[in-house]
């Protein structure tokens, strides 16, 4: 029973690992196939916005797992009374607005900065929601933090830079498609959306954790709003905005429709984009309780790693249109970057803990540097958005 129960941790876990790397790699090739658009010209998939009711669409699913789980429990209860929230329905579906809000806005400027960044560097900039999570839980949430907690951001600040820095000077030396003042924004964005993604934690903590309900039904609730808002709302005002896309707007979703049925590849990569989010929110949500804080931070670690291995062995391998090349002049300066961001969890989780500096067991609540768009302050609470 014991072997059987470890071999299943281990399917989720790996499950978990590839799905969350799916979430990035997809998203990014997207973003580099051309295909032909509603006015028939052939152009690049740029469409950030339309990758967030994606992503949202991604987490709506989660509620039929949700609802999988609670018939299930029904029936081996027999007619016994299930253990959900009881809660006022009113109650359990406006508490979702406000993060929902969040988890949109924070998603589609990380999107955005997708566009014009490695998906490496994308990886790797997201660890900046440590930082942005531990002030903002001071300033809300009161919460203490030490001197461990204080030098694990610090440390982590400098990886954020050094990543940063490699990937402009390795665009003064190189040539493509983005400019230089484009890959500074999309560092803005990135680091922008993290700071977004932390509030949203703040907020779930704040106002949903209270109310115990299940992570899943978090996060398909919050992809249900997320889909409406951007079907009713946000997508059809890009479409109105002026911009120099197609029809001249900011964004003309018709336009992203027309590319992804005249490219099946591209259609491809946004089904996969769409359900690996739905199966890494499973995998995680599965797992999170069985695993400690050394399990995530290695995860998170392997995810990076994934993303980027995999990107080189596209570009070197398969196609150089896609994936990333590695500049042998600055790459190890992020690879540098990378050690740092990940001493910088390691520090802040007190996986490696120093005397006269850490806090008294047990160790003070670790967060992930990992997980787009968000990782909830919610107990046993992981996704990908």
């Amino acid at each position: 029973m014991a072997s059987r129960f470890r071999v299943y941790t281990l399917i989720l876990v790996i499950g978990m690992l590839v799905t969350g790397s799916l979430n990035t790699l997809t998203k990014k090739a997207q973003n580099q196939s051309t295909s032909r658009g509603i006015y028939n010209e052939p152009h690049k998939f740029n469409h950030p916005w339309f990758q967030t009711l994606l992503m949202f669409y991604g987490e709506a699913m989660c509620l039929l797992v949700y609802e999988w789980q609670r018939r299930k429990a029904r029936k081996a209860q027999e007619g016994q009374i299930q253990d959900v929230p009881t809660e006022p329905e009113e109650v359990l579906t406006g508490i979702f607005v406000v993060p929902t809000i969040c988890d949109l806005v924070g998603t589609t400027l990380s999107g955005i900065g997708l566009l014009y960044v490695p998906a490496s560097v994308w990886q790797m900039l997201r660890g900046a929601i440590i930082i942005f999570a531990g002030i903002l839980s001071v300033i809300f949430l009161k919460r203490k933090l030490y001197i461990i907690h204080w030098l694990g951001m610090a440390v982590t600040m400098i990886g954020l830079a050094m990543v940063g820095l490699s990937s402009v000077l390795v665009k003064d030396t190189s040539s493509g498609d983005v400019t230089h003042g484009e890959l500074i924004l999309g560092i803005i964005l990135i680091l922008s959306a993290q700071l977004v993604s932390a509030s949203q934690m703040v907020v779930e903590e704040i106002f949903i954790k209270k109310h115990n309900v299940p992570p899943i039904q978090v996060v398909g609730m919050e992809g249900c709003f997320g889909v409406i808002f951007m079907t009713l709302l946000v997508l059809p005002v890009c479409y109105f905005i002026p911009g120099s896309g197609p029809h001249g707007s900011y964004e003309n979703s018709l336009d992203a429709i027309a590319q992804m049925y005249n490219n099946p590849a591209m259609l491809v990569l946004g089904l996969g984009y769409l359900f690996s989010i739905a199966f890494y929110n499973y995998f995680g949500l599965s797992v999170t309780k069985s695993l400690t804080a050394v399990h995530r931070t290695l995860i998170d670690a392997c995810r990076t790693i994934l993303v980027w291995g995999i990107d080189l062995f596209i570009h070197y391998v398969i196609i150089n249109s896609y994936g990333e090349a590695f500049d042998t002049k600055y790459g190890y300066l992020q690879l540098g970057g990378f050690a740092m961001l990940m001493l910088g969890t390691l520090l802040y989780n007190e996986i490696i803990r120093i005397p006269h500096i850490s806090t008294p067991l047990p160790a003070y609540p670790e967060i992930s540097a990992d997980f787009e768009g968000s990782q909830p302050l919610l107990d046993g609470s992981l996704r990908a958005n």
